[in-house]
């Protein structure tokens, strides 16, 4: 039983708090002895005070103290008092007061740290990773959880004041293919049968529609077995909602008033409201981009035109093929070397350009390039202008179809804004991208696709177009932008049966296979289906932008490798012949790698 129970957390005195005898449960930070004094550092998730062990108020614990050092788990009790003159820490909360023991209690000893915790410097990730327990005991990864937490209770108590019923969907769902590749889960009941993890629970919130709950929220684990890019999880959390009876402007009315009360409440930052529309194509068409960071300038500028009446054939052989010319103005970026320049053409060329032509911009608005000689003066000047760019700065242009070259010049954008530090900290923009196209085209597959899902409803006025022209018509989708993430996208959702199927026909996806995967569905939306939509917001980002971390992993309790592992819990490991029995399961080994003559072999 423990003897000596908190009153209060160390991170929570103060010098009003002088003369009180406390209580404190914690772990020893730092452990300096002075002699005759000791000091530790006593540390819980609110924060660190300073623990005086002295052979005159406390014998027993200072003779306790030479035992001490990082990890050691004690509970302490001893009075506030104010810290003598010229002692005072100034970096600390709590740096006005001391806590002399008179009684302490060593919980447990520690082996030596594998780490400081007491650092804000990151140690190697798979350290981090492997003692993910003592990485959170960190003051840095605390303060991620924590606000975490808040975020999390400010969207759902904002939710529950807007009539949003709370209610859970099921993770065990039936595998459907296409889309997210799904983790699959054998059946013990059922040999042979498999259950997916639901990748998100849009089928069954729309079901709640049809159900009559009208308003639903859920913050919920989502699951994805994907190759792991940057800044991706295999898990991961979504502020999931949907409502009926309701548009576009509905939506994203009730979304933005909840990111208000989220910045307010954790950031003490009023969003300006309503937030910005821009449709996809102004984004595009201006940022390069379906997610545009607005902290800074170089828009992207159209120069087709003006290419046109140049006799440089980079330009001439594009325009001719119907492409177009984009550019953007790096400010006082003529000074770049030969090599700077070579850097960012292979730059461009990663993200998809086929080359990029430059040119220096003179004094009088003319060009110093090699291309020069191939652009009378006045188009020059006139190119200039159109860019907004002044003396000294460089002009990078992406002579392409329209999609790539608008995709590269908003790639280099987002370059020169790291490079040039054009995004200032504490500079929050929020915006909302709509009219999307409701398909693209896929080259690995050769056919159409959904762009956000087959469930997206399109634009009434496009209806008619559907067949014959599909390219043409505007999804009913909006996606939520900060800072240039996406960190929420949603839609009005397809609730007639008649237009799902002519969708899903359009997908290639026949009535058979339609009835297949998604037959509970298609009945459903036989019965009253109401006019619905909603929207999934990215928790994890959301929560990691807000708090300036690096990585959505440092805002996730525990995450996973980007090969998928947890190095903690050793996730994911074989399981044993019984086991497998059981299940119905036989583990077929992996097919050997087929080798290239003359390449080393795998190690």
């Amino acid at each position: 039983m423990l003897k000596l129970k908190r009153t209060h957390y160390c991170g929570d005195l103060r010098k009003s708090h002088a003369g009180l005898t406390v209580v404190l449960n914690g772990w020893v930070d730092v452990r300096r002895d002075h002699g005759g004094l000791v000091f530790a550092d006593l540390r819980d998730r609110t924060g660190i005070v300073q623990v005086v062990l002295n052979p005159q108020a406390g014998a027993e614990a200072h003779t306790q103290a030479g035992a001490l050092h990082a990890g050691y788990v004690l509970a302490v009790r001893g009075e506030v008092v104010a810290r003598p003159d010229g002692t005072v820490n100034p970096r600390l909360p709590t740096g006005e007061v001391e806590v002399r023991a008179v009684e302490m209690e060593i919980l447990n000893p520690s082996l030596p740290l594998p780490f400081d915790v007491s650092s804000d410097d990151d140690p190697s990730l798979e350290v981090r990773l492997k003692h993910r327990y003592l990485d959170l005991r960190r003051a840095k990864m605390q303060r991620f959880i924590m606000a975490r937490s808040r975020i999390t209770r400010a969207f759902r108590d904002y939710f529950d004041r807007h009539g949003f019923l709370e209610i859970e969907t099921p993770f065990l769902v039936r595998y459907t293919p296409g889309g997210a590749r799904n983790f699959v889960v054998p059946s013990r009941l059922l040999p042979g049968s498999f259950y997916a993890l639901a990748e998100s629970p849009q089928l069954f919130k729309q079901l709640f529609m049809v159900a009559g709950m009208d308003r639903y929220i859920q913050i919920v684990r989502c699951f994805r077995d994907e190759d792991l890019r940057a800044d991706r999880q295999p898990e991961f959390t979504q502020v999931d909602l949907e409502m009926s009876f309701i548009d576009e402007i509905d939506i994203m009315t009730v979304v933005e008033g909840a990111m208000a009360e989220v910045f307010q409440k954790t950031l003490g930052v009023s969003v300006s409201l309503p937030l910005q529309r821009m449709t996809y194509h102004e984004a595009m068409t201006r940022y390069g981009s379906d997610k545009p960071d607005l902290r800074f300038g170089l828009e992207i500028a159209d120069l087709s035109d003006l290419a046109a009446r140049c006799d440089f054939n980079v330009f001439k052989t594009v325009l001719t093929k119907g492409g177009t010319v984009r550019a953007i103005a790096t400010p006082g970026c003529a000074t770049y070397s030969r090599k700077d320049i070579d850097d960012l053409t292979k730059f461009a060329q990663s993200v998809g350009a086929k080359g990029l032509v430059w040119w220096k911009v003179k004094g009088d608005g003319t060009f110093e390039s090699s291309m020069a000689k191939f652009v009378p003066a006045d188009v020059q000047k006139e190119m200039t202008a159109r860019v907004g760019a002044k003396p000294g700065d460089l002009i990078l242009a992406v002579a392409d179809a329209w999609e790539p070259a608008l995709t590269v010049c908003g790639a280099l954008r987002l370059h020169f804004r790291d490079r040039l530090g054009l995004a200032k900290p504490g500079d929050w923009r929020l915006l909302w991208v709509v009219d999307f196209p409701l398909f693209e085209y896929s080259a690995e597959e050769n056919r159409i696709v959904a762009r956000h899902h087959p469930f997206t409803s399109p634009n009434p006025e496009d209806l008619d177009s559907l067949e014959s022209n599909p390219a043409a018509v505007r999804a009913r989708a909006y996606d939520l932008v900060l800072n240039g993430n996406e960190i929420g996208g949603g839609s009005i959702r397809i609730h007639r049966r008649d237009v799902q199927q002519r969708v899903f026909r359009l997908l290639g996806i026949s009535d058979e296979q339609a009835k297949e995967k998604f037959g509970f569905l298609l009945e459903a939306l036989q019965y009253g289906a109401p006019p619905h939509g909603g929207i999934a917001l990215g928790l994890d980002r959301v929560v990691a932008l807000l708090t300036g971390a690096e990585s959505i992993r440092e805002v996730v309790a525990y995450p996973k490798t980007q090969k998928g592992q947890d190095l903690m819990n050793g996730a994911p490991s074989p399981i044993d012949e019984k086991q497998l029995q059981d299940l119905s399961i036989r583990v077929v080994p992996p097919p050997a790698p087929v080798l290239t003559p003359g390449a080393p072999k795998p190690v």
